[in-house]
């Protein structure tokens, strides 16, 4: 087991570096252009899969880092690069994860290759959970699956919404109802596989911020996806749908639920990107401050901008740490006793909300205007605290962890 540490050592260092390159040299010169469009920038993912980022081997790598950092390093510097393409580079991720927590080993050689492609041919996944009348309440669910055991099918139909490469991408992840009187411990997530018939892109979001990421509905009709897409598979399904029945007839302990497994192992990584947002918004801001004069002296000479400042990198300094706490957590097996995944998240994602308009403030007029990237910043922020569990629902799973009450 590895000792948690604060010391990235050589090979963790030379990875940050060569991500902080790109994010500076690739990523930002090319942010407020793909802002502006609103479309997925594929040259830039070709040219992250061209250097290996965007490729499976690198997340691997990172994933099985056994410090925990390697994904929390990764994604603090791409999305100091901008939250935008970041999430573009990296919104795949969150499908493979899906696969990876809930997946036989079969599954996981068969379709993560699937879901990134390769530099000539960069393709991208999708995890489809949120819908539109079940966001964060996940036991109000309505897309079904529906098992045709005489062709060892599943029948998916139902709208997911709000997902990332939602109807662009190659492989879809969708966490469907198998067994309604179960609520949310009767859910399931299956792959569908390309150009399966019946999936189509809904509506496409016109976003507040991260608008270079593309998000959509994603429409079901009568979609048959073989036995052997439906993750884990359908030995282990049942026999996880008995202990919850039975468990449910005595009032008893949690069972494990398809989307919360993925949302659960990705929280702490979210809270990275927050913090990569909120460090890179505090960067400018600082120097903006030494290099804008005011009344014959730099403005951090006043007390009032330069606690501002202290206060911002003390946050972010916390919320890093909350968030490599959890990551190291995570990877050596330590259970999360006091909800420490959603304490990283839900602190680092509030940290950037807050650091971000702080920039702005600090440049005055000139924080408001598109000429500088803290204005990208700030609307970027504002979704850290909305999906994969916002605020709320992540003091909720924190209050319930420390009180062992059904806390409402």
């Amino acid at each position: 087991m590895a000792e948690f540490t604060l010391d990235l050592n050589d090979d963790q260092k030379q990875v940050r570096d060569w991500l902080h390159g790109f994010a500076a040299d690739v990523i930002r010169p090319a942010a407020s252009e793909w802002d502006e469009r609103e479309e997925t920038p594929w040259p830039v993912i070709q040219e992250a899969a061209k250097v290996g980022i965007y490729s499976l081997d690198f997340y691997a790598q990172q994933f099985f880092d056994p410090t925990g950092l390697g994904i929390p390093m990764a994604m603090e510097e791409l999305f100091w690069g901008d939250a935008g393409i970041a999430l573009s580079i990296v919104g795949t991720g969150l499908a493979a994860v899906g696969v990876l927590a809930n997946g036989t080993e079969e599954q996981i050689g068969t379709w993560i290759p699937q879901m990134y492609g390769d530099a000539n041919d960069v393709k991208v996944a999708a995890f489809c959970s949120s819908e539109p009348d079940a966001g964060s309440d996940v036991a109000s669910m309505r897309t079904r699956a529906v098992y045709d055991e005489a062709k060892d099918e599943w029948v998916l139909n139902g709208t997911k919404t709000w997902a990332t490469n939602g109807g662009i991408a190659n492989v879809h992840v969708v966490v469907a109802v198998v067994d309604p009187g179960l609520g949310s411990k009767g859910h399931a997530s299956f792959i569908v596989p390309p150009a399966t018939p019946g999936l189509s892109q809904g509506q496409k979001f016109k976003k507040h911020g991260i608008r270079a990421s593309h998000t959509a509905e994603v429409v079901l009709e009568d979609v048959r996806v073989p036995g052997y897409c439906l993750l884990g598979g359908k030995e282990k399904l049942d026999e996880r749908l008995a202990r919850a029945r039975e468990r449910a007839k005595a009032g008893g302990e949690r069972v494990k639920n398809a989307a919360m497994a993925t949302f659960e192992a990705s929280r702490p990584a979210v809270g990275a990107m927050a913090v990569g947002t909120a460090r890179a918004a505090y960067e400018v801001a600082l120097d903006y401050a030494k290099t804008r004069s005011q009344f014959g002296r730099p403005i951090i000479d006043n007390q009032g901008i330069a606690f501002q400042l202290a206060d911002m990198r003390t946050r972010i300094d916390a919320a890093r740490l909350l968030v490599w706490r959890a990551s190291w957590m995570a990877t050596t097996g330590k259970p999360f006793t006091s909800a420490e995944g959603s304490m990283s998240k839900l602190y680092a994602s509030e940290t950037a909300k807050s650091v971000t308009a702080q920039a702005i403030q600090i440049l005055g007029g000139n924080g408001f205007t598109r000429e500088y990237p803290v204005e990208r910043m700030h609307r970027d922020a504002a979704i850290y605290t909305i999906f994969e569990g916002t605020s709320e629902i992540q003091r909720l799973v924190i209050a319930r962890t420390l009180s062992g009450m059904p806390i409402r």
